[in-house]
C-alpha cells in the first residue's frame, strides 16, 4: 500500500500565492467591469474591448513594434545609468571623503523632478530616442547609486579585514566580497528603477514621440480611444512585470552559491 505524501511547505505557499494573486485580478477586472458599466465605454473601456484589442494588434504586430521601441529607451537608459552607478559605489568605498563631498550633490539629483528635465533633453538631444534614454538614465542612475551604496556600507568589515589578512589584492576584495555582498542591494535597487525607466520612457513618449506606447497613449487620448489608451498601458504593465522577473531571475542565478532559505531558517 503506497503511501500519500503532504505537499511540501514551500509549494504549498507557492500555490497560495498563485491563488492569493488570481483572487486579486478577479477583484481588479470585477471594480473595472463595474466601472465600465457605472460611467460608459467611451469613458472606461471594458476588459473584455481591451482583451480584444490587444491580440488584435499583437497579431497584426503593431503593439510589438511600439513596445519593443519602448523596451529599447528603457534597457538602453538603465544600461547606461545603472552601470556607472553600480561601480561608483564600489569605487567610493576606500574614499569616505570624496563621499562626503558628492553626497549632498546626490541627493539633490535623487530629488530633483526629473520630468521637469524632459524638454531640455528634447532640446539638447533632439526627438528621437536620444532624448527619451537620457531621461531614464537620469531616473535609473540614483535608484541604483543609493541601493548600491547602502549595501556596501552595509558589508561586514570583518571579512573585508579577514580577506586581507590573508592577502587578497584591492581587486579581489571587491570582486570577491564587496560585490557578491552587494549584490542583494543591487538588484533591490534596479527592481526599483526598472519599472521608474520604463515609466519614464513612456512620459518622454507622451511629450514628443512618433513611437512607442506613450505615442499610443498620446493618439489614443486626442482621438478618445480609450480602448487603445488601455491596451497601451497593459502592454507597459507586462513590460514591467517580465523586466521584473528577469530581475529576479538573474539575482537568482548570481547568488545561487547561497544556501536556500528554507535551510537557512532550519539552521537557526
Amino acid at each position: 500500500m503506497s503511501k500519500i505524501t503532504a505537499p511540501s511547505p514551500s509549494r504549498a505557499i507557492r500555490w497560495r500565492r498563485h491563488l492569493d494573486h488570481a483572487l486579486v485580478f478577479a477583484i481588479i477586472v470585477a471594480l473595472w467591469s463595474l466601472a465600465t458599466w457605472r460611467f460608459g465605454t467611451y469613458w472606461v473601456s471594458s476588459p473584455w474591448a481591451v482583451a480584444i484589442r490587444f491580440v488584435e494588434t499583437i497579431a497584426s504586430g503593431e503593439l510589438i513594434r511600439h513596445a519593443g521601441y519602448t523596451l529599447a529607451e528603457a534597457a538602453a537608459g538603465t544600461l547606461i545609468g545603472g552601470v556607472p552607478a553600480v561601480l561608483l559605489p564600489l569605487f567610493l568605498r576606500r574614499h569616505p571623503v570624496m563621499t562626503a563631498i558628492l553626497d549632498p550633490f546626490m541627493i539633490g539629483g535623487y530629488g530633483a523632478p526629473k520630468l521637469a528635465f524632459a524638454p531640455l533633453f528634447i532640446v539638447w538631444f533632439g526627438i528621437g530616442m536620444e532624448s527619451k534614454i537620457a531621461l531614464v538614465v537620469s531616473v535609473v542612475f540614483f535608484i541604483v547609486y543609493f541601493a548600491t551604496l547602502n549595501g556596501v556600507r552595509a558589508l561586514d568589515a570583518k571579512l573585508v579585514q579577514a580577506a586581507q589578512i590573508f592577502g587578497a589584492s584591492e581587486h579581489q576584495v571587491a570582486r570577491h566580497i564587496v560585490l557578491p555582498g552587494a549584490i542583494p542591494s543591487i538588484f533591490a535597487g534596479f527592481r526599483i528603477a526598472v519599472p521608474y525607466g520604463i515609466a519614464a520612457a513612456v512620459i518622454a513618449e507622451l511629450i514628443s514621440a512618433n513611437r512607442g506606447l506613450g505615442y499610443l497613449v498620446q493618439n489614443g487620448a486626442m482621438n478618445f480611444d480609450t480602448t487603445g489608451v488601455f491596451v497601451a498601458v497593459l502592454m507597459a504593465t507586462l513590460l514591467v512585470q517580465a523586466a521584473t522577473w528577469l530581475m529576479n531571475a538573474m539575482e537568482a542565478w548570481l547568488l545561487r552559491w547561497r544556501p536556500p532559505v528554507e535551510m537557512m531558517e532550519a539552521g537557526t
